[in-house]
């Protein structure tokens, strides 16, 4: 099921919802753009994000872009331990509900 080019049927989307779409796009974009916060650190930030929702299609286009922007091997494999650590703790804390 997973293949990056199922990508360019996000061109269908659009086509069919297009105010929807012109806003995510902006949305998007806007978020993702230097700020404040470098692009780097967005992307490792997005790499840690596609991580945990374990989207295959964010993660290969956010390591990529991450890459782009200068993150290199260790801090791509320290960002996939925070994101691992976020995961199991919110494991952890919801396991308190069950006492």
């Amino acid at each position: 099921m997973y293949d990056m080019k199922s990508l360019a049927k996000i061109k269908k989307l659009e086509e069919s919802a297009p105010n929807a779409f012109e806003a995510f796009f902006a949305f998007d974009k806007a978020a993702m753009a230097p700020g404040t916060v470098p692009a780097k650190y967005k992307e490792l930030a997005a790499v840690a994000v596609a991580l945990t929702t374990q989207c295959s299609y964010c993660l290969q286009v956010h390591a990529g872009r991450a890459r782009e922007a200068g993150a290199g091997d260790a801090e791509l494999a320290e960002i996939a331990a925070v994101a691992a650590t976020i995961r199991a703790g919110g494991a952890i804390t919801h396991a308190t509900h069950l006492f």
